[in-house]
């Protein structure tokens, strides 16, 4: 949004100015964060901070799924669709297959199902998506591990979460726990919430890697817009590509509430975890307008203080 109102104001060279002005003070902070975690994480007397923030940090990404999904469930139709890929997650398909095969599912669904009502306009989707394995990355598969995703992330900041977990967890680069800190550190700080990328890839490779991340995930947003921005109205227009939006918008969702469904299985293992959880979801969902911010800070002083006894 912040490089399409660049764009707007200051064409080409606004889009750049703009996006990189928004991006640049979170990327900075984000870097001593990492730097501070890597370096003292796991001290002792930082640790309880840490590992209460995990929990905060379920509450947060739910409230994400619930507030996202009053608006992207509009139908019984699209329901079922998310609860098939919400299936498909869970039983391990990746991530990023079971948000594409949703997608063009119902995108195939709306349109014959309205097929007297709407001619099929030309329309192709592409995904290149290249699989790196081993148990380290460098600097270059850094950055073509967050540029892949940062090309085909899609609806929220929130949908990264569930994009990385197959990505860096399920391949051993990173832990469940790091993720949910990493996860804490992006809401944290101000800025866009991708700037967690910039905090995995200090993680996985020192200040360089956190560069290459940081690249790589912001990218592809600059040069969509650079294509785009002109037949954003044209694009609005064609049905088959509502249809496919509707079916995308709803199947981020169940990705989403899947990854909650796994991290929460892997972070609420004791009692202090359980209440800062329930402690957590009760201020994100009664309270009439919460703050990110406030649950990071709240969860990293219950952890200390319930981790500590």
């Amino acid at each position: 949004m912040t490089m399409h109102c660049g764009y707007k104001r200051g064409g080409v060279l606004g889009l750049f100015v703009a996006g990189f002005s928004f991006i640049f003070p979170a990327v900075v902070i984000t870097v001593i964060l990492a730097f501070l975690y890597v370096e003292y994480g796991k001290l002792p007397h930082v640790e309880p901070f840490v590992k209460g923030i995990t929990p905060a940090v379920l509450a947060i990404i739910a409230a994400a799924v619930y507030k996202l999904g009053k608006k992207a469930l509009k139908g019984w139709e699209l329901g079922i669709i998310g609860a098939g890929v919400f299936a498909a997650a869970l039983l391990g398909v990746h991530e990023i297959l079971a948000l594409i095969t949703g997608g063009i599912f119902g995108m195939l669904y709306f349109y014959f199902k309205n097929k007297s009502q709407n001619s099929l306009n030309s329309f192709s989707l592409g995904l290149i998506t290249t699989g790196m394995a081993g148990s380290s990355l460098s600097t270059w598969g850094i950055f073509f591990t967050f540029l892949k995703v940062g090309s085909i992330l899609y609806g929220s900041g929130y949908v990264l979460f569930a994009f990385l977990e197959p990505e860096l967890v399920s391949r051993g680069l990173l832990s469940t726990k790091e993720l949910m800190d990493a996860i804490g550190v992006g809401q944290f700080t101000p800025g866009p919430v991708l700037s967690t990328a910039t905090f995995i890839g200090y993680q996985l490779g020192g200040f360089m890697g956190a560069l290459a991340a940081t690249l790589g995930i912001f990218l592809p947003s600059f040069i969509f817009v650079w294509v785009f921005h002109d037949y954003m109205l044209k694009m609005r227009k064609i049905k088959i590509l509502s249809y496919f939006l509707d079916a995308v918008n709803i199947s981020a969702l169940a990705v989403m509430l899947a990854v909650l469904f796994k991290m929460a299985s892997g972070s609420l293992v004791d009692w202090p975890a359980w209440v800062i959880a329930a402690l957590s979801i009760g201020y994100t969902f009664l309270t009439k307008k919460p703050n990110a911010i406030y649950t990071i800070i709240g969860g990293a002083i219950l952890g200390w203080a319930l981790y500590s006894l």
